[in-house]
């Protein structure tokens, strides 16, 4: 009855207050078997469920950009070994050519016409395997200065600018490190046009990154 003690007068429990036999042990098997399921369901099969996603990162480029030095005891009369730089793992990498400086113009104009013609070639068989590619077109032609140009200047059949931006890195980087026309890590370019010539940098960013190649200015 709503109201009445539940204890009688020695302080006892009385029989009738007291909780039905079975119940306290049944609700807490009942807890425990929630407290394992919930565990079970939580652990998976040892994964651990995430919303949050993981960047790792790029995945490690596997291939060597490197090839065997030419032997300069095997060079032919009338030749020697140059350096050109290539696409190796979206960076410029340097390989060694063998080439015959020949035609006729200033010395300057030959031997770039000579790292021209060896950038525009493809990769031999080794340095495909070792992963090179080059991105210089293929009908790419380069004449010396008109009049009016500054000393060295280099004048392509494209705009520099037009060129896949890869490529012009490769132009720049073979001619700033060479007797080409190159002058303190830089090579002046222009193209067909009219436009002046630019003094086009080759900086550790621009072989990392040859996708950004800076100007030092624009030509007088």
């Amino acid at each position: 009855m709503r109201g009445e003690r539940a204890y009688d007068v020695r302080g006892t429990l009385r029989p009738d207050a007291r909780p039905a036999a079975g119940v306290r042990p049944r609700r807490a098997a009942t807890a425990l078997t929630a407290v394992v399921a919930c565990v079970v369901l939580a652990a998976g099969c040892g994964i651990r469920s995430t919303s949050v996603p993981v960047d790792a990162g790029a995945a490690p480029s596997r291939v060597p950009c490197r090839t065997s030095a030419a032997d300069a005891r095997d060079l032919p009369p009338g030749s020697l070994t140059v350096q050109v730089y290539l696409v190796c793992a979206s960076q410029l990498e340097p390989v060694e050519r063998t080439v015959e400086i020949g035609g006729s113009g200033p010395d300057g104009v030959r031997v770039a016409r000579a790292l021209l013609d060896q950038l525009r070639q493809a990769p031999s068989d080794d340095e495909r395997r070792a992963g090179f590619s080059t991105l210089v077109p293929a009908g790419l032609r380069l004449t010396g200065g008109r009049e009016g140009d500054p000393k060295g200047t280099l004048r392509l059949s494209e705009q520099p600018e037009d060129l896949p931006a890869e490529a012009l890195a490769q132009l720049v980087c073979s001619y700033a490190e060479s007797d080409a026309g190159g002058s303190g890590g830089s090579a002046l370019l222009g193209g067909p046009g009219k436009y002046p010539p630019r003094d086009y940098l080759c900086t550790s960013r621009t072989k990392s990154r040859p996708t950004d190649v800076p100007t030092l200015k624009a030509a007088p």
